[in-house]
């Protein structure tokens, strides 16, 4: 649940970019997180393209850009941790019936890797993360596994949406234009969305901006908002938490004073609550914030169920819960009563 947000006086700036941000929740209407109803055996509705995305942030690019020429299939909900999904038979075939295929790419998926490849002869299956340059890509040190938690930078994510514009414009080149359109007004609110971020990250004390989550999925946020992070598992879910980790940073906690850790919405809390109880033995009183979202969105229908929300919604839980200040955000009324929730 999302913390209370402070109210008070918004610089013209800021004011003007709320209400771009505003703006992108009519954009994101009706994109949801949850899979849609199965195309039928007549190639899907109305002549839509049939398409197949593996997470939500990547199922939500897929319908701003293709609007309502687009038919999109997610395989994955909310809380579901795509580190860790293996494929069920219902995607398996999803996957075969689909006329493209779009997922994040840099093993996020690893699990299905084999699978989301096997029909690339047949359908084009498209890495989202490709329109991303190379050396942008962050690698932890002394790996060569990439880092892929890159929507967690607004602008970068915003590179990865010219992947599936390229490829809606070859699938349905009579739509090209609109794809087009639709691909530069999400560039220009995702600019807004990049810099409304900074601003709130930016208010927080210096002194307190340090972001300790379940697992290594910040790096990215933590570079383009000035914020250090350290995560107690590493950029993938698929391992446990040693206890010299733990030690690490309880020791941190306890040194530099921290008193808030957050935890996630798709990763399980023990790991978090562990650090707490480390504290604790020491003296030290550390309380639990969030959930915020990493791997995946919040549920279909919700304002985190878009990822406008799920960003704004990280943003105002690590600033309010670390001192900073979240102005107001207008919410048209029509979808979302006028609050964020």
């Amino acid at each position: 649940m999302a913390a209370k947000k402070k109210h008070g006086n918004v610089n013209s700036y800021l004011r003007g970019t709320c209400y771009v941000i505003a703006g992108m929740l009519v954009s994101f209407a009706g994109c949801s997180n949850q899979p849609t109803t199965k195309p039928n055996s007549s190639g899907g509705m109305s002549g839509k393209l049939r398409a197949v995305a593996t997470v939500g942030m990547v199922a939500d690019l897929v319908r701003a850009i293709g609007g309502e020429s687009v038919e999109v299939q997610q395989l994955m909900g909310s809380g579901v941790d795509p580190h860790l999904y293996r494929a069920t038979r219902n995607d398996s075939l999803a996957i075969r019936d689909a006329e493209v295929v779009y997922y994040c790419g840099l093993k996020l998926e690893g699990k299905m890797s084999d699978l989301l490849g096997s029909g690339s002869a047949k359908r084009p299956a498209v890495a989202v993360a490709s329109g991303i340059p190379a050396e942008r890509i962050l690698r932890p040190d002394g790996t060569d596994h990439a880092d892929p938690h890159v929507w967690m930078n607004v602008a970068m994510w915003s590179l990865a949406s010219e992947s599936v514009a390229k490829s809606l414009c070859q699938l349905r080149p009579e739509h090209a234009t609109e794809y087009q359109q639709r691909l530069s007004d999400l560039k220009k609110r995702l600019e807004a969305l990049d810099a409304f971020g900074k601003q709130v990250i930016e208010s927080i004390p210096k002194e307190r901006r340090i972001l300790i989550t379940s697992h290594d999925a910040f790096k990215y946020f933590g570079l383009q908002y000035g914020i250090e992070v350290a995560g107690i598992q590493g950029i993938s879910t698929d391992s446990e938490a040693g206890l010299r980790r733990i030690r690490e940073l309880v020791d941190m906690l306890v040194e530099r004073k921290i008193d808030a850790v957050f935890v996630e919405s798709s990763v399980p809390q023990d790991s978090v609550q562990a650090l707490v109880r480390g504290a604790a033995d020491r003296g030290h009183a550390v309380r639990v914030a969030g959930p915020l979202y990493s791997d995946s969105m919040g549920e279909s229908g919700t304002y985190e169920g878009t990822y406008v929300g799920m960003m704004d919604h990280n943003f105002s839980i690590i600033a309010s819960s670390l001192g900073g200040t979240v102005p107001e955000v207008p919410v048209p009324e029509a979808r979302f009563d006028g609050t964020r929730q």
